[in-house]
Order: structure tokens, then sequence, then C-alpha cells
């Protein structure tokens, strides 16, 4: 089976590589080493072959934008990039099956539990909207062309050496300057990023929208309690919610300078899960995250 995947040197990318490589052909697309280096959101790639499978991993990922050209960049990537990998996939040849990687944000909540794949998705920030363009961009384009779409939206992505949020905790703790809120009550979906590389091959043949997560969705003072521990580092130190909220005040009358206001006490201080049972009903089967922890390091 021949393999096209997109952002092969990313996070997500490097587990799928990993667990590909020695039962099918797989050819990487991304911006530097790889079998097609390219830039998608500047150029139409050029392909030498016809694809079985073609997994879009490739995109710019969840940051806060603080410039007009950051917000920009998300559409640039995630939308322009996808339109023009569908463009050369249409020059070479049709695949017969489509996985897009794409994330929980395109619902657009900071709180909820248990939230599946029937909500609106209501998401209004950049990154988010375009996660919500792309999706559209590849369902009506495989249905056009009879292909078996797959859409996988993930949380936040569990595995060693991770970037975003996670790879700020993981450094803080190391630094002895993380700290739980009202004693980190808040539990969040989350996901192995080898268990997510694990399951494409059965669920693309099938293809759905599907949430994935470990089904546990820890709260931030079992994950730091886990993660020190495996660290051998101090546990974490809690903040009470009312000076918390005293700083959000605070935070709420300097703008943007602040580290912390109101609103972002509220996201980081509310559960945020996601039901994944439509995947369980097709095998997907993660571990626990949790347990994950005590065996692995990050």
């Amino acid at each position: 089976m021949k393999i096209l995947l997109t952002g092969g040197n990313g996070f997500l990318g490097k587990h799928i590589v990993e667990s590909f490589e020695d039962d099918f052909q797989i050819i990487t697309l991304s911006r530097s080493e790889a079998n097609y280096c390219i830039s998608l959101n500047n150029a139409i790639p050029e392909f030498l072959e016809i694809f079985d499978l073609v997994i879009h991993a490739a995109g710019k990922a969840h940051s806060v934008p603080r410039t007009i050209e950051e917000e920009n960049d998300f559409y640039n990537v995630n939308v322009l990039g996808t339109q023009n990998l569908l463009k050369g996939l249409e020059l070479s040849g049709m695949p017969k099956q489509f996985v897009f990687i794409s994330s929980v944000s395109v619902y657009g909540l900071e709180y909820g539990r248990d939230i599946d794949e029937k909500f609106t998705l209501t998401a209004k920030d950049p990154y988010g909207l375009s996660k919500i363009e792309a999706e559209i961009l590849v369902q009506e384009w495989c249905k056009k062309h009879s292909i078996v779409c797959t859409i996988l939206r993930l949380p936040l992505l569990i595995g060693k050496n991770p970037p975003g949020n996670l790879g700020a905790m993981l450094k803080a703790i190391d630094k002895r300057y993380y700290f739980n809120i009202d004693g980190g009550k808040a539990r969040k979906s989350m996901v192995l990023a080898e268990d997510v590389a694990a399951f494409i091959p059965k669920v693309a043949a099938i293809g759905g929208t599907y949430n994935l997560t470990d089904g546990v969705h820890p709260d931030f003072k079992k994950l730091s309690i886990a993660i020190s521990k495996k660290k051998n580092k101090k546990l974490s130190f809690n903040l009470p919610l009312f000076i918390a909220k005293l700083m959000g005040l605070v935070g709420d009358s300097l703008g943007d300078r602040a580290p912390i206001n109101s609103i972002k006490l509220k996201k980081i201080t509310s559960d945020l899960t996601f039901d994944d049972s439509k995947a369980r009903e097709l095998g997907w089967n993660p571990q626990e995250v949790l347990d994950y922890l005590k065996y692995n390091d990050l």
C-alpha cells in the first residue's frame, strides 16, 4: 500500500511514520527533509505516482495570533495548503482513501462535557475557522471523486517531546514554576499520538468523522502529579481560586499585557471533554494517558 503523508516531520507525523514504516510504503511531503520538499500554501505539488491513501497531517498548529499576518497564516497554510494538495492529486491520479487530521477546536467551545460529532461547529477564532473550512474542502472533494473520506478531530496530543501547551507544562514542571489553580480539578480530553497513528489504517478504509480521546479525560492535578513523579520533581503547588480570580480581575484592567484574565481563568478551570464512542464502535481502544505516563518519559 502506497501512502502519502503530509507533515511527516511534525509531532503526529513522526509517530505515523514510526507506526507505518514496517508495513507500508510511506512517501512524505514536508517543507524539508521529505520525499517531496514543498510548502503547500505556496505551490501545487507535482507527484510522480498515484497513492492508495493520503494522510493530510500538515498544517499550522493552534496558537494565539499576535498580528494580522499570523491570523492570515492559518488560512494560508490550513486552507490554501489543502486546496493545493487536492489540486496536485487531481493532476497525478486519485487516491482510494483520504484521511484529514483536524482538531476539536472546530467546535469552538472552551468548556463542556462529552461533546460528540453531532455538535455544531461554532469556532470563531482563525485556527478553528481554518480547520472547519479545510474539513469542508476535503469532504466535498472526496465526495466528488468517490474517495473514502475520514476526518479525525483530535484534542491535546500526548507523546515524547510534545509541542504546544503540553510542552510548556513539561518545561514549567521541570523548572519548578508550574502550579495548579483551584486544585487542578478541570478535566481535559487528550490522546496518545501513537494510538492515533495505529488507528488510521483501520478507520481509513471505513470513512467518517471521529473524535479521538483516551476516554478518561484526566484533570490537571492528576496529569501534573504523574509528570512530576516521572521527572522526580516536587509536586506542583496549588493557587486558591479566590486569589486566581483577583489576578484575573487585575488582568482584565491591563488588557493584552496580562498573562491571565477572567476569560482565560474560566477556560483553565472548566472541564472540556469530548465523546469518542463513535470511534469505539470501530474498535478504537486507546491507552489511558495516565497509565502511559507511569512507564514512559515525555
